[in-house]
């Protein structure tokens, strides 16, 4: 089986359809949260995802942006954004977000091999995985072997097997094209596996992230796609959101 892995597309439509039409060949679509907030399209973006995700898990941006939670934590561009958006979508679109379940989750079975599916840590939904620190506890913790998170927008991971800890970062040559990088999970290694962000990177990496997992083989795929980030900003700009929105997305963070 072929998983499709998304995370953080952030209103981001541009970039979702640069992704969607690089990622071909795919069985099912696991979707890691924060679909909306940030960007400008978020009923344009969830129109396309609410029906092709097998399975979603609510993100913290998809939480504050269907009023389920304070935006006080939120820094004043976040905060502008989330109350923007929850003022912008369809009531259909708002309804179906305020269900999007919290992670942990766990889809079925494939070919043997167990996964779970979170935004944020699987130990909290909020908490950020930015370093091995960060990560030893849901590496010791989880039920499987591997686990997809998202959050941090910075695409990579992190792998324990007894006393041998590795940070993963894909190795890419060229910001101005299409890249793939694939990455075996061997069995008796664990993993925290983060596609990277669909519309925001945060990586310094201006292209449009996700992953995708091949079940049989074991291996996850690091993707990269150009995407139109000029159409993206403008949208941004002309929705009357922060500037600074708009800027970062060149920027990749």
């Amino acid at each position: 089986m072929r998983a499709l892995i998304l995370s953080d597309i952030h209103a981001n439509l541009e970039a979702l359809n640069a992704v969607l039409a690089a990622a071909s060949h795919w069985d099912v679509l696991w979707n890691l949260g924060d679909m909306v907030g940030y960007g400008a399209s978020p009923n344009e973006v969830l129109e396309i995802v609410r029906p092709i995700s097998t399975l979603a898990v609510r993100g913290n941006h998809d939480r504050a942006c269907a009023g389920l939670s304070s935006t006080m934590n939120f820094n004043p561009t976040a905060r502008a954004a989330a109350l923007w958006t929850l003022d912008e979508l369809r009531l259909d679109n708002l309804e179906w977000l305020r269900r999007v379940p919290q992670g942990p989750l766990e889809p079925e079975e494939r070919d043997g091999v167990r996964v779970t599916l979170a935004h944020g840590s699987p130990l909290d939904e909020d908490q950020y995985i930015l370093n091995m620190r960060d990560a030893w506890a849901p590496l010791q913790q989880m039920t499987t072997a591997i686990t997809f998170v998202g959050h941090t927008h910075i695409q990579g991971g992190f792998s324990q097997k007894q006393q041998d800890w590795q940070e993963i970062r894909p190795r890419y040559r060229d910001t101005r094209v299409e890249e793939g990088w694939t990455l075996a999970l061997p069995s008796g290694t664990r993993h925290l596996i983060n596609p990277g962000s669909v519309g925001q990177p945060r990586d310094c990496d201006w292209r449009a992230a996700f992953a995708t997992f091949d079940t049989e083989r074991c291996e996850v795929t690091y993707h990269r796609v150009p995407y139109d980030v000029g159409a993206a900003q403008a949208r941004v700009l002309t929705a009357g959101l922060p500037e600074r929105l708009a800027a970062r997305l060149r920027e990749g963070r």
